[in-house]
């Protein structure tokens, strides 16, 4: 009796084996798993919040990653204000929403990273501040190469995607604005801080509790406060003034709110996105792809308005893009299986990394 051939893909495509089925029984695919590792850092040395060195991340490993020697492309995640990289696991079911997008075709087996980019306030912001942190080269020049090193990748920035929600949507263009050469791709759900909204930057921090605050934590007693102070921390860092560590932009004078502009220029060209665009058009030119979504019913229309205006500074520059203003509000969770990241990210991503 002759023996079936059986068929393998190969990295210089389908090859023909001739070992009888029988003779090699098919291993049974290894379910996908998610692991949890911590990476000592040297970015946060000189910090004045108290972080540690220890920074932990949760890596997302397709079925299958154990039984094959293939590479694979990696979807880098940037949690929202207040998330660390586990909520996605232990809150929002992403495994099961990542293995349905894979076993049911809708993108090929990938990796995915996301990390903890948290401070006692909520958020780093992703950038590198003499208060909190150098958030961007630990992502950069630590966190990408570790997981190059850790796992089987494909080390190309054609093969590496970054995307994040809201807060982390905002990270997320902010990596692909600076480091086109690292993440060829970028997708920000509901980004914030995208550029100007309507009503002032100014106007929604309590005044009073950042000017009387006797210790980080006081301004916790105030959810703006708690964080506009995360904001100032990263883009209006002062490590001479505990205990914020901040200069103070703006401050209450016989009850009228009084701007430093000098201050206030500084926070807005270091913070809006839109502010960025023409020192980083041509890296933006670079991305594979760029979209980014929000939704319309979002109660503060500061997150919509600021969007579209986002969106239309981009047309200025010539920039490619997608942008998607949806039925949606602020504080829906993307990861069912029939929300957006099923729908649109992955698919969006099935369409811009390089695979394999």
């Amino acid at each position: 009796m002759a023996g079936i051939t059986r068929f393998s893909f190969l990295a210089g495509g389908l090859a023909a084996l001739a070992t009888p089925v029988w003779a090699a029984p098919v291993r049974a695919r290894s379910a996908s798993r998610i692991e949890e590792r911590t990476i000592q850092s040297k970015h946060f040395a000189h910090n004045k919040i108290g972080l540690g060195p220890e920074r932990r991340i949760s890596v997302y490993l397709p079925a299958g990653y154990d039984a094959d020697a293939r590479h694979y492309p990696v979807i880098y995640f940037l949690p929202n204000l207040f998330d660390t990289d586990r909520n996605l696991f232990a809150d929002y079911a992403a495994q099961s929403v990542l293995d349905a997008a894979v076993d049911g075709g809708v993108i090929d087996p990938f990796i995915l990273v996301s990390a903890d980019f948290s401070t006692p306030l909520g958020s780093s912001l992703y950038v590198n501040s003499p208060v909190t942190g150098n958030w961007e080269d630990y992502m950069v020049s630590e966190l990408v190469p570790f997981i190059d090193k850790s796992y089987r990748t494909l080390t190309a920035s054609t093969a590496r995607g970054v995307t994040g929600d809201r807060m982390g949507g905002h990270g997320a263009i902010r990596f692909g604005m600076k480091h086109p050469d690292i993440f060829g791709s970028v997708y920000a759900l509901h980004p914030v801080g995208t550029g100007f909204g309507i009503q002032i930057m100014q106007g929604r921090p309590n005044w009073e509790i950042l000017s009387k605050a006797t210790k980080l934590g006081d301004v916790k007693a105030d959810i703006f406060s708690q964080i506009f102070t995360a904001i100032y921390q990263a883009h209006l860092p002062n490590p001479d003034k505990a205990p914020l560590y901040i200069d103070l932009p703006a401050r209450r004078v016989n009850g009228q709110l009084v701007m430093d502009s000098g201050l206030t220029t500084r926070l807005q060209d270091s913070f809006f996105l839109e502010r960025m665009i023409p020192r980083y058009a041509e890296n933006l030119k670079r991305l594979r792809g760029f979209k980014f979504d929000w939704g319309r019913n979002d109660s503060n229309f500061d997150h919509v308005y600021s969007n579209q205006a986002f969106a239309h500074q981009l047309d200025e520059y010539g920039i490619a893009y997608e942008a998607e203003e949806y039925r949606g509000v602020w504080g829906e969770r993307h990861w069912g299986m029939d929300g957006r990241v099923m729908t649109d990210l992955l698919p969006f991503f099935a369409h811009n990394l390089a695979f394999a």
